[in-house]
């Protein structure tokens, strides 16, 4: 903990050396609004246009940030 989020908000937390995250976006073909289906996880988009998503890991240093994955 903290619960970090991947967007501006106005919830309290930092980011402290050792800690981990990940940034994740998603490219959409058509419009980029979602729609999430009845099982609570799975999110399309909704005129059910391709899409793809990746993440990329990294970690806070006392000195920046280090990408672990490329």
């Amino acid at each position: 903990n903290p619960l970090i989020y991947h967007h501006i908000n106005d919830e309290p937390g930092v980011m402290l050396p050792g800690m981990a995250f990940t940034i994740e976006p998603i490219l959409c073909q058509g419009v980029a609004r979602g729609i999430q289906w009845p099982d609570g996880w799975t999110i399309s988009t909704e005129d059910r246009g391709r899409s793809a998503q990746y993440e990329h890991t990294l970690v806070v240093t006392t000195d920046g940030v280090d990408v672990l994955t490329i």
